[in-house]
């Protein structure tokens, strides 16, 4: 029997409740009580005087599909910054239900934000996956979404035509096997191909599954720029029509020109429908850029043109002249926040490591290009559109205003693509969380945050037992200092882990002592509505 009590800390529950001076008695990996003297005197102690005791922390939005089966060294980051529960399957670009021998092209297009799929694991379906992740030591706990992108390109592959009644069968298929696999839901990238073809009609047969086993649908809207209160009430709407529960992701407001402005408008449609009854949530990360990759600023008229077209002159002219004009409906990132506010992240080929973290008019001056647009061609065409790229495109306030409202919960939207200069939330998103908005700024109080950060996602996700401190739930919980646990990345020099973090444990067991990873493996696939995954 595995037994201890955490003693002498103050203990956030993740409730939002005040603080209150605890002792967490925890056995076989389960919380047995919380309170003054829990457990007896003879059961072995761990020492938390000082410190701040709080559930581990649970990211509903994390691109680390493939990452546990192909890095050894999994795990390291995200346990430095708190997080003992991860679901990846997010903006519908999942490795899931595709088979490599077909659907190479769809690896590729997603691989800035996944990272390579490993080739020896199979990911033509739901049930395959996820005896793969049980069949590895997990150092954290996964649990998955169905992302719709996927299961178009299962069936249909890139193309834009509508789905016959077959395909669609096929799809909905496919949707109710993640379900039942365990899936906490779906989740959609209606402004990535191919998913950006799909029709109203389409979505409400293929949510049918998710809304029948009440999952939790999270969407990457169609715009966050100019058409971010119209892409709101779509999904508001598709969401409605389908009967499922919403979580709208990474919500922000990108475009200087709006700025200060339309989050609030945006704002104002999603509390009108709660008004009405409807479940809509929404969440966030705690920084003004966002990351994604090259291809989504290609404009909607180039969509479908493959890479080599971008190779010549009149690939390179083409792109230049549907870059620089309007296109009704599309957000504009060149345009509406300048090519010195989009930096590359992550791209192939020694010939342009050296630009990895500089943005693009720089860039495109150490490249000899007179135009950025010059630059982002060739790197479409010779790196086949695999580049990663960081957009300082919001605006401080406006993430502050998101952060107060009552019903958002904070996720990292980390990308594994790899690269010299990924995205800092891939290491610091929790830890600066706390930082930033509670120590530094005072924008939500320590016991806000830490909800937002644990029982309110697992509790959109139906992670039962999770993201809390009480009998009977899982004993995933965290010590620290708070003005010891801080993030280390910034947007110049992000490969730094969190710091700080006196232990993290899983199940139980001592995943994460002082910053160092424990020789421990205790995570386990999770699903919805199952506490012991």
């Amino acid at each position: 029997m595995d037994e201890f009590v955490v003693r002498g800390g103050l203990v956030y529950d993740g409730t939002g409740a005040p603080p209150a001076q605890a002792d967490v008695w925890v056995r076989d990996g389960e919380i047995m009580a919380v309170g003054v003297d829990a457990g007896g005197s003879d059961i072995p102690a761990v020492d938390a005087s000082g410190c701040v005791v709080t559930p581990g922390f649970v990211d509903i939005h994390r691109h680390c599909d493939a990452a546990p089966l192909r890095d050894a060294d999994f795990g390291r980051v995200e346990l430095a910054q708190g997080i003992t529960c991860a679901l990846a399957g997010n903006c519908g670009l999942a490795p899931v239900p595709l088979d490599v021998s077909r659907h190479g092209e769809f690896y590729e297009y997603i691989e800035p934000v996944v990272g390579k799929v490993p080739p020896h694991v199979c990911y033509n379906s739901y049930a395959g996956y996820v005896r793969a992740l049980e069949q590895t030591e997990l150092p954290l706990h996964l649990g998955f979404l169905a992302g719709i992108g996927a299961v178009r390109c299962a069936v249909k592959g890139f193309s834009a035509q509508p789905f016959t009644k077959r395909e669609l069968e096929q799809a909905v298929a496919l949707v109710d096997q993640a379900m039942e696999a365990g899936a906490c839901g779906a989740s959609l990238g209606i402004m990535y191909r191919p998913e950006c073809y799909t029709a109203p009609s389409e979505y409400n047969a293929l949510l049918r599954p998710v809304a029948l086993r009440d999952g939790l649908l999270c969407t990457h809207i169609r715009g966050e720029g100019d058409s971010l209160v119209e892409s709101v009430r779509e999904v508001i709407g598709l969401a409605r029509r389908a009967g499922v529960r919403l979580n709208i992701s990474h919500f922000k407001a990108t475009g200087v020109h709006n700025w200060r402005d339309k989050i609030f408008r945006a704002v104002e449609c999603i509390e009108a429908a709660r008004a009405q009854g409807q479940d809509v949530t929404a969440d966030f990360y705690p920084y003004d850029g966002g990351s994604t990759t090259l291809l989504s600023l290609l404009p909607p008229t180039l969509a479908e043109y493959p890479p080599p077209f971008f190779a010549g002159h009149e690939g390179a002219a083409r792109l230049r002249e549907e870059l620089y004009r309007e296109h009704p409906g599309w957000d504009n990132m060149v345009t509406s926040i300048g090519w010195e506010r989009i930096l590359i992240s992550s791209v192939e080929g020694a010939e342009y490591a050296r630009y990895q973290g500089e943005n693009f008019v720089r860039a495109a001056q150490m490249h000899g290009c007179g135009d950025p647009a010059d630059l982002m061609a060739e790197l479409i065409a010779r790196a086949g559109g695999k580049v990663g790229i960081i957009v300082l495109s919001m605006a401080w306030e406006d993430v502050q205003a998101v952060a107060r409202l009552p019903y958002t919960a904070l996720i990292s939207d980390a990308l594994y693509g790899g690269g010299g200069n990924p995205h800092p939330r891939l290491y610091g998103a929790f830890p600066r969380m706390l930082r930033k908005l509670v120590r530094e700024e005072g924008v939500l109080s320590f016991e806000q945050a830490v909800y937002k950060m644990t029982a309110m996602p697992a509790q959109r996700a139906h992670l039962s037992g999770r993201g809390v401190l009480r009998p009977g739930a899982a004993a995933d919980l965290l010590v620290f200092r708070p003005e010891d646990f801080t993030d280390t990345a910034t947007y110049a020099s992000p490969k730094h882990c969190a710091a700080g973090l006196r232990r993290a444990y899983v199940s139980g067991q001592l995943a994460l002592r002082d910053g160092e990873m424990c020789k421990t493996r205790a995570g386990r696939v999770l699903r919805r509505d199952d506490k012991k995954g």
